[in-house]
């Protein structure tokens, strides 16, 4: 056991004597733990061993925190460099698909074509540029420091859940149904890594919109589900389903959700029937730290 027992010069600072620990994680010197009392006493065997046990556990600690700084610093990283590449896959490439079609209209005009004719590549560039004005606002929101504002993952998603339940509002089919849009959190609440929460933050933004904006779902049911190792979102709706094995053109969701599990180490499933409504089931192990 190494340890340092020092006498201080009486009065300085009132002290009398102190005791100095060296802090080691995995053999690496961490620093120094220094405990002090203004009244001097023997420490005994115990009392070392003790205070090198409460060492043992600060450094412990120290390294932790250490640990998750860097794992978030990561996380950031491997976030910014996902976006860079949606950025280039939807916007960069959408905005070449409009550029090409707005040449093709002015040589057209210059050609002297009837007006139908230039009016159906200006149209197919509006209908480009709406997308990708969706797709901006999306990696500008995405781009937010604090997605949780401060907030746990479970009422973030209850507040998420309230906003889309409150911006849905109105009849969505003949008879005049409303939507609703429920929240359910399962199992008991914890705290998790800003990675994991972030992840299944972003998800659920994006499965939500997908039900209610380009499914036409009535009813979404969002459920938090926490276990001992794994947490599980799952994102039920009834809308009109789509076709997993190809996205919509313009469409990079469900690339963008996958790719968010995969960086926090999990999975993405989907099923759906067309007619029937979706399923998203995004599930990530929770290392213990």
């Amino acid at each position: 056991m190494e340890y340092a027992l020092r006498w201080l010069e009486e009065g300085t600072e009132g002290l009398a004597h102190h005791a100095s620990i060296p802090l080691y994680v995995r053999g690496a010197r961490l620093g120094v733990m220094n405990v002090a009392s203004p009244e001097w006493r023997q420490l005994s065997p115990d009392d070392l061993r003790l205070l090198h046990t409460i060492g043992e556990m600060v450094a412990t600690a120290v390294e932790r925190a250490r640990l998750y700084r860097r794992s978030n610093e990561a996380g950031a990283l491997e976030e910014r460099n996902r976006l860079a590449r949606e950025i280039h896959d939807t916007l960069a490439q959408g905005l070449a698909a409009t550029a090409l079609q707005l040449d093709t209209a002015d040589a057209l005009l210059d050609a002297g074509a009837e007006a139908e004719r230039v009016r159906n590549p200006v149209r197919a560039a509006l209908e480009g540029t709406r997308r990708n004005l969706e797709e901006a606002r999306r990696s500008v929101l995405d781009l937010r420091a604090a997605p949780l504002e401060g907030r746990t993952l479970a009422e973030a998603l209850a507040e998420l859940a309230r906003e889309h339940d409150r911006r849905t509002l109105g009849p969505r089919d003949a008879e005049g149904s409303e939507p609703e849009v429920r929240f359910r959190a399962v199992g008991a609440a914890r705290p998790l890594p800003a990675r994991i929460e972030a992840a299944f933050f972003r998800v659920a933004q994006e499965a939500l919109a997908n039900a209610l904006e380009h499914a036409e779902a009535s009813r979404v049911s969002v459920e938090l589900i926490s276990r001992p190792q794994t947490l599980e979102l799952v994102i039920r709706d009834d809308g009109r389903g789509l076709d997993d094995t190809s996205a919509p053109k313009g469409r990079f969701g469900l690339v963008g959700m996958r790719e968010r599990m995969r960086l926090v180490g999990g999975t993405l499933q989907v099923e759906s029937t067309p007619g029937e409504g979706t399923r998203v089931d995004a599930t990530a192990p929770l290392h213990s730290t």
